[in-house]
């Protein structure tokens, strides 16, 4: 699969995407987003082997930490678009499955390149995305060089927010992979998608 955004802004994305899991669910969307993002930071700089950039340890933190406030179930429908409705259910987990291993997997690679920098987090006001219910929470990032703005996209389900989608440098992250799928979508179907992503997946 070819890499959506430079490294750097990768890593940015990633570092605004991980959260602190356990405790009480947060109550508002800025509060889980808050919690998300200073979280993680704060949680991999307190540990030795992944402060050091130890890439399986990261990785080990993105499924502890990251995973628990998200919605990457649904992430993966709006990536797969049309297809996803006419899919099988076992076709749907697999692709989902092989999705959210590819997210992780790539983005504890590019958090290596923030894990010991200092980072400073400002946020923006809440803001109605659609007639939906969904929000967005905007965020900042800044480090000794960077401001970088992140959108992110959230919804809730069974009486929890959840983060779906996030927006860096103008494009949300489900529609840079819709973007991405959509030919093999048309030549392969489900089962080639699954396909080349457990097959991409195995050689990272």
């Amino acid at each position: 699969m070819k890499r959506l955004w430079p490294r750097r802004c990768l890593a940015v994305f990633l570092a605004l995407l991980l959260g602190s899991a356990g405790g009480v669910e947060p109550a508002s969307p800025e509060d889980l987003v808050r919690t998300a993002v200073e979280g993680v930071i704060s949680t991999i700089q307190a540990d030795p082997a992944a402060r050091s950039g130890d890439v399986g340890r990261i990785g080990h933190l993105v499924e502890e930490k990251f995973l628990p406030y998200t919605d990457f179930l649904h992430t993966t429908r709006l990536a797969v678009g049309g297809p996803w409705k006419n899919a099988t259910p076992e076709q749907q987990k697999a692709v989902f499955e092989q999705f959210q291993t590819l997210i992780v997997h790539t983005y504890a690679l590019e958090l290596t390149q923030i894990s010991d920098q200092k980072i400073k987090f400002q946020y923006g006001p809440l803001q109605a995305a659609g007639s939906g219910g969904d929000v967005i929470v905007k965020t900042h990032l800044v480090t000794a060089s960077d401001d970088n703005e992140i959108d992110y996209r959230l919804s809730r389900s069974a009486g929890a927010w959840k983060i779906y989608d996030i927006n860096i440098l103008g494009a949300w992250l489900s529609n840079l992979y819709r973007n991405q799928f959509a030919g093999r979508l048309d030549k392969e179907g489900m089962d080639g998608l699954e396909k080349a992503l457990r097959e991409h997946n195995g050689r990272s």
